[in-house]
């Protein structure tokens, strides 16, 4: 077994960090009381051919596994950038994995190089706000009308809907009653079309600059070509997509941890009270030496996740325990920076708070902690389902 980054993985590393060394702490603190979707910053990593680290080769991206991809994510947000900078790409690394895996060759021709060029921004319409992540509850119906679908319904919780001119869309096309398991619902990816969807901000704690929307949907009409799949199989599809998804945000949330423990650490050397370095009381050590334990196990769980997942073998428990692990080491590092800081660490220029409230982020998305809990009791303990 070996945990050492080849040396290709490590050129990965090295070359991520140049691309977002001009977007420094001054960049994201100016995003952070601004707002504004970083533009430029999403348009540096697609030149730099970072947007399709995990695409097929033939279709413009890099090919590479989700380790790769998550190694590149941590790198970014534990660069500073954190999950505004992670969440600014996010949807490209994972979003279209449907369509990679189910959709047809004409398909990934139309869509995959707009994507991974930068030319195109794709948001993710699944939650609602009367189904949680009781997705197979969804409301939002497409019914067939020739060769489209006309789509009518509500989603909440879309991050990049501002800025987005594609949505990944989960629709109802056949009645809840008259379903039995998971079919019912099919995936779309088409236009975002404002004159049929309009889209609201949610105003939210943190991450500002990446915009998180509710959805009202008003006959947007789908052609049929833009269907993944089969009719009706959506689910299943979505499925495909949801543990690389949980392995890339718990990635993000040890690098903003790291992120929070690297400037605590040095706020601990510098800072002289009582005529020695804060850094030298063992209850300032002992906090940081803990947060960085608590990361490092973490990411050890992130990477078996991600080789699991890239030797297609299962791994939804351990997909699903890196993201638990991670979001709460995170929060923990993040609190611990505060702390160290004292009442600097409460001052927006010192960085830490605005960590702090982005590590909220993994913890409460895309998945609750708690359902990931009953998820590990069931699946892995072979307790009875709990919901």
């Amino acid at each position: 077994m070996d945990f050492l980054w080849s040396a290709e993985q490590e050129q990965i590393r090295d070359a991520v960090q140049r691309a977002c060394a001009p977007f420094d702490d001054d960049y994201w603190l100016k995003k952070d009381r601004d707002g504004g979707f970083p533009h430029d910053f999403h348009q540096a990593l697609a030149e730099a051919g970072w947007l399709g680290i995990a695409m097929p080769e033939e279709f413009g991206g890099a090919g590479l596994g989700i380790t790769e991809a998550a190694l590149m994510m941590h790198t970014i947000s534990a660069t500073g950038a954190g999950l505004s900078g992670a969440s600014a790409v996010h949807m490209n690394i994972f979003g279209l994995h449907p369509a990679v895996v189910f959709g047809t060759d004409e398909q990934r021709q139309r869509w995959l190089p707009p994507l991974i060029a930068g030319r195109d921004k794709a948001c993710f319409g699944v939650t609602e706000p009367n189904a949680g992540l009781n997705t197979l509850k969804l409301q939002t119906r497409a019914v067939r009308e020739g060769d489209v679908y006309v789509v009518h319904g509500q989603k909440v919780f879309i991050s990049t809907a501002q800025v987005a001119n594609k949505i990944l869309l989960l629709a109802r096309t056949r009645p809840v009653e008259e379903c039995q398991g998971t079919e019912g619902l099919s995936l779309f990816y088409t236009d975002l079309d404002r004159s049929r969807i309009a889209v609201t901000e949610i105003e939210k704690m943190g991450r500002k600059c990446v915009d998180t929307n509710q959805l009202f949907i008003d006959g947007l009409r789908i052609p049929v070509q833009d269907r993944i799949g089969e009719e009706g199989k959506g689910f299943s599809y979505i499925l495909h997509g949801l543990n690389p998804e949980r392995i890339l945000i718990a990635a993000e949330a040890v690098g903003l941890g790291r992120a929070a423990l690297a400037r605590a650490t040095q706020y601990a050397n510098e800072r002289v009270v009582f005529d020695r370095p804060i850094g030298q009381n063992q209850g300032v050590q002992h906090p940081l030496a803990q947060a960085w334990m608590g990361l490092e196990a973490a990411h050890l769980m992130v990477q078996k996740a991600a080789f699991l997942y890239d030797k297609g073998l299962p791994c939804g428990a351990e997909a699903n325990a890196a993201k638990y692990l991670a979001a709460e080491a995170c929060a923990k590092a993040c609190e611990t920076a505060i702390f160290t800081h004292g009442g600097m660490g409460y001052a927006k220029e010192f960085h830490v708070e605005r960590y702090m409230r982005e590590s909220w982020i993994p913890r409460l998305a895309p998945v609750s902690p708690q359902l990931i809990m009953c998820f590990i009791a069931e699946k892995v303990l072979g307790l009875p389902k709990s919901y």
